[in-house]
């Protein structure tokens, strides 16, 4: 199977017709354009006087760096899905409106980022001390000070080519900084100078902390792109600059494996690697006081329309400045710090989690008990083997140094690494060659099937029998984003829930069959069933006449039946919330259809990261925790699990915290009416003010 995105999607055997009105593309919202307008709640957060300034800049930062990833991955997609004459989807909007219509969208979230940028957060930081100082404030001796600078540190490391005949177009790697700068006069070779590229090396810091004494404070930046177009003249000695003009590529980033055709992934996705940012551009930046001709010449180069040139009234990489963020010394304006809870510190996790489940709430829970217990079983002679898998883990994971260990400490171990995890397949590659190294057994998983689920479990010797130990997670064995991201984690020794997590090893290294899991659901074979079955389920409680509810937090939906199915719950009487961060394709809100679905989005300090499914089975409710979003890739191409929260004590707490809390959300909460519209949620008159992430922040 290929594991390409244009993959077409297995249909799940349910009754339907052509002429079913839960088809009509009206129904549903484009994803791609959904997905855009979540970077709009996020730059929202920018402009929110509620939030410290330092954390409004990245904020600002984020909706950047996201909208560089949709256009490496999502408008990339849609390119090729035009490139292929494949069909509108269920929204019924072909390909090539869609990039229209991305454009357009995009265009305007661009100009709303850059109003925010030159107009809100500049003038605001100013006033507060810290300054990122453009060309026109900058004083004689600063002005020395940065031309020496130039001379000496920057210049150096960079090669000026002006093109012509002899020196064509140079390569320009994906999201680096470039300079066009249009040339008159002849150089030392008789040659006519026309435009000439700068291209800014990634080894250059962008952002230049200016000394104190020439600065008059401690918190004085000047953007690397500022300087390069300031001192352009130096680069061409005896030519006149005529202007210099900052640009940006974006290519596409989708890594195209054909799994059926390759021997080994890891040195195919090795060769992909390298080539990956060269692949076909998608987006040019370039300042808005570039001459059209020149605007002309990087489109004709890129092989680009106008319709993917976006102007850019400032430094071409807003991203750049989340670094002032960390340089600047202002706590100040910043969240105030706070200390996790690790109620487990210092026990022994293999006797607390033999008497009671464990249940992890990140950010507000420390993820260092997961992390202890990794390192306990590798130094407890009693533990016999340790299975895992990993999806991201980031760079020196402690988790992965507790691996090593414990396989030169004689287990048995057996790690899943994913490479295929987008953008950390670098990283991924260098894990894997880490642990194996170290004597563990690596497998990259299912061809064709991303391995994303969250499992961890340790088979340990307890008398005269074999007890297994899992954690399973909604998110990443990543301890600094556990720190940012909410997150479940369970940690439980519950023997059908290790037996299932045993199979689901199974399967994945071993080419086992399908086999029937007691506990948990699995991507791709029980989970869309048994979404589909319990939707029904609650559908069939409203017809007859019994409450019918379903609350469903998760990052993103597209996937047509589910949707088609809560459509069809909700016209049964179902009560249905959904909490989506993300792009959502449903529609809710329309008469005689979805009037029963409300639809609502967090955006807050931390990103909404935890997915939980909660279904009121007549008043015997059942909640799970997963890895999985309702995205047809989750539920179709990728190995996910769904595990239920078995405690009652437990369960309650989820229901209660992840799912009613956010449900009472007025201060951070925006609302998906019937039109795509997000509107944000305002307290009533006299209501008093709730967040459901601070709520949970002051319970620490």
């Amino acid at each position: 199977m290929n594991a390409s995105p244009l993959t077409p999607i297995p249909e799940v055997a349910m009754p339907h017709s052509d002429a079913d009105p839960l088809r009509d593309p009206a129904l549903y919202i484009n994803r791609e354009l959904s997905q855009l307008d979540f970077n709009f709640r996020v730059l929202a957060q920018a402009l929110d006087a509620n939030v410290p300034l330092l954390e409004r800049l990245k904020f600002l930062c984020i909706s950047c760096t996201n909208l560089d990833e949709f256009f490496e991955i999502r408008a990339a997609i849609v390119r090729h899905a035009q490139q292929f004459g494949l069909p509108p989807g269920p929204d019924g909007i072909s390909p090539a409106e869609l990039l229209t219509r991305i454009h357009d969208r995009a265009a305007q979230l661009v100009e709303a980022q850059y109003k925010c940028w030159n107009e809100v957060l500049q003038p605001e930081l100013d006033k507060a001390g810290v300054h990122i100082m453009h060309r026109a404030q900058w004083n004689a001796e600063q002005n020395r000070w940065l031309r020496a600078h130039f001379r000496n540190e920057i210049m150096p490391v960079l090669s000026p080519l002006a093109l012509d005949p002899s020196h064509p177009f140079p390569k320009i790697l994906n999201k680096t900084l470039n300079v066009a700068v249009v040339l008159k006069g002849q150089d030392a070779f008789g040659r006519s100078g026309h435009l000439a590229i700068v291209r800014a090396p990634r080894s250059l810091p962008r952002i230049i902390h200016l000394p104190e004494d020439i600065s008059g404070g401690p918190n004085d930046f000047v953007l690397l792109s500022s300087v390069l177009v300031a001192f352009a003249e130096d680069m061409f000695p005896g030519m006149e600059v005529k202007g210099a003009y900052q640009f940006r590529v974006t290519r596409d980033s989708e890594l195209e494996l054909d799994e059926d055709e390759m021997e080994n992934l890891a040195s195919a996705l090795r060769h992909e690697l390298s080539d990956r940012g060269y692949r076909p551009a998608v987006r040019l930046e370039i300042a808005n006081d570039c001459p059209q001709e020149i605007v002309r010449t990087l489109l004709q180069n890129f092989e680009l329309t106008e319709n993917a040139a976006y102007y850019i009234d400032g430094p071409v990489n807003l991203h750049r400045l989340i670094q002032v963020c960390d340089l600047a010394d202002r706590p100040d304006l910043k969240y105030l710090p706070f200390v996790q809870r690790n109620k487990l510190d210092g026990d022994n996790l293999f006797d607390v989690v033999g008497e009671r489940d464990v249940l992890l709430q990140h950010p507000y829970d420390a993820f260092a008990p997961v992390t202890e217990l990794l390192r306990q079983a590798a130094n407890d002679p009693n533990v016999l083997a340790i299975k895992q898998t990993l999806y991201r883990t980031g760079s020196n994971s402690p988790l992965v140094d507790a691996l090593v260990l414990a396989a030169r400490n004689g287990k048995d171990v057996t790690v899943v690494v994913e490479l295929r995890a987008r953008f950390d397949e670098d990283a991924n590659l260098g894990v894997a060659d880490k642990l194996q190294q170290a004597g563990v057994q690596v497998v990259y998983g299912v061809v064709g099937y991303k391995t994303h689920a969250k499992m961890l479990m340790i088979i340990r010797r307890e008398g005269k029998k074999l007890r297994r130990y899992c954690h399973l997670g909604t998110g990443n064995y990543h301890s600094g984003t556990a720190r940012f991201y909410t997150d479940f984690g369970l940690i439980t020794a519950d023997d059908d829930i290790g037996n299932d997590v045993h199979m689901i090893f199974q399967q994945i290294s071993a080419m086992a069959p399908e086999t029937k899991l007691k506990r948990l659901l699995q991507s791709p074979f029980t989970l869309y069933k048994e979404i589909l079955r319990k939707i029904e389920r609650e559908a069939q409680l409203a017809r007859a006449g019994k409450p019918g509810r379903i609350i469903i937090k998760i990052n993103a939906i597209n996937e047509p039946h589910v949707i088609r199915a809560l459509y069809a719950a909700s016209q049964a009487g179902v009560q249905i919330d959904l909490i989506v961060r993300g792009a959502c394709t449903l529609r809710p809100g329309m008469a005689g259809v979805s009037e029963n679905i409300r639809v609502r989005s967090i955006v807050g300090r931390f990103l909404e990261h935890s997915r939980v499914y909660w279904f009121g089975n007549d008043g015997a409710p059942e909640i799970y925790c997963a890895s999985a979003d309702w995205l047809d890739r989750n539920l179709l191409r990728r190995v996910e699990v769904a595990f239920p929260i078995l405690d009652q004590k437990l369960a309650r707490r989820v229901h209660e915290q992840a799912l009613l809390n956010y449900l009472a959300d007025n201060t951070q909460a925006w609302r998906l009416d019937s039109s795509g519209e997000y509107r944000r949620v305002a307290p009533a008159p006299g209501e008093a003010l709730h967040s459901a992430q601070g709520t949970l922040l002051a319970q620490i």
